[in-house]
Parts: structure tokens; C-alpha cells; sequence
């Protein structure tokens, strides 16, 4: 798995494909449709209403349809996934009351949870965001997210769809 830092803008090195489930037309007889696109749904987790807010305007902003949804930690987060809901995308955030980003992201991958995990952190050493990355993280960059960062990331999961 690659690593992203702050200011990279590539995409994450885990295929979006390989966490969505195969789609067909149901009927078995003749060539598959093309699927239909579904707006993507992202949870944005930050203990940081400002960031939360800065994070959420941006989600909004970027050209592609997008359901967006926030939690103040990661238990919060953790709590929504066992609840039934599921993201396509999650930014969270490392240092958070009740429960941080990592312990989090660890947690949702021991579940199962095989969205796209997105570290953004103020935490600006290598060795730092190396930590939050072996967590279970898809990318990691510092924050808050560039309009540009954010494009990238939601439409590497668009076109993945």
C-alpha cells in the first residue's frame, strides 16, 4: 500500500473497485446495463466543528453528487457502521476525544469495513502519518483538505463505481 503525505495529490493505491460489490441486471439473459451511478456517501470525522463545516462546504463543491454525513469522534463513526450505515468514504481525523482516528480506523477494519479511509491530521512528520497509515488508511494528508485533494479522491471512486 502507498503512502500519501500532505500535498500529494494522487490517488490511493487501493482499487475503489475492490470495495464495491459486482453489479448485474438481475435477469441472467443477455449483456449486462451500464449501472446506474449512485451519489457517493461520505462521513466526515472530526472532533472540530470548523473543520467539520470546512470539510462538508468543500465535499459539496467538488462536482460529484455526494451525501454527506459527520461525527464529532471515532466512536461515533465506528458506532454508525455497526448501526448498519456504510460510507464510501471516510475522512477522519487522528486526534479526537472518546475515541481517536486511529483507534478508530482500526476498529472499522477489524470489522470489515472495506471503504476508502482517509487520514487527515495536523500531524505533519513522516514518521507520524507512517503511524496513522498502518492504522488501516487508504491515503493520508494534513488538513484541512485542499479542494483539489478532495476532488481527486471522491472522483477516483466515482470512476470506480
Amino acid at each position: 500500500m502507498s503512502k500519501q503525505v500532505a500535498g500529494a495529490a494522487s490517488p490511493s493505491s487501493r482499487s475503489a473497485g475492490s470495495r464495491k460489490a459486482e453489479m448485474g441486471d438481475g435477469t441472467g439473459v443477455g449483456s449486462t446495463p451500464a449501472p446506474v451511478k449512485k451519489k457517493l456517501s461520505v462521513l466526515i470525522v472530526d472532533d472540530s466543528s470548523m473543520i467539520r463545516t470546512i470539510h462538508t462546504i468543500l465535499v459539496n463543491r467538488v462536482g460529484v453528487e455526494v451525501e454527506s454525513k459527520v461525527a464529532e469522534n471515532g466512536k461515533v463513526a465506528v458506532d454508525l457502521f455497526r448501526s448498519g450505515e456504510s460510507f464510501d468514504v471516510v475522512l477522519m481525523d487522528w486526534e479526537m476525544p472518546v475515541m481517536n482516528g486511529i483507534e478508530a480506523t482500526k476498529e472499522l477494519r477489524n470489522m470489515g469495513v472495506d471503504s476508502m479511509i482517509v487520514g487527515v491530521t495536523s500531524h505533519s512528520m513522516d514518521t507520524e502519518k507512517d503511524t496513522f497509515m498502518a492504522a488501516g488508511l487508504d491515503d493520508c494528508y494534513g488538513k484541512p483538505l485542499s479542494i483539489e485533494i478532495l476532488k481527486n479522491i471522491l472522483q477516483k471512486m466515482k470512476t470506480d463505481d
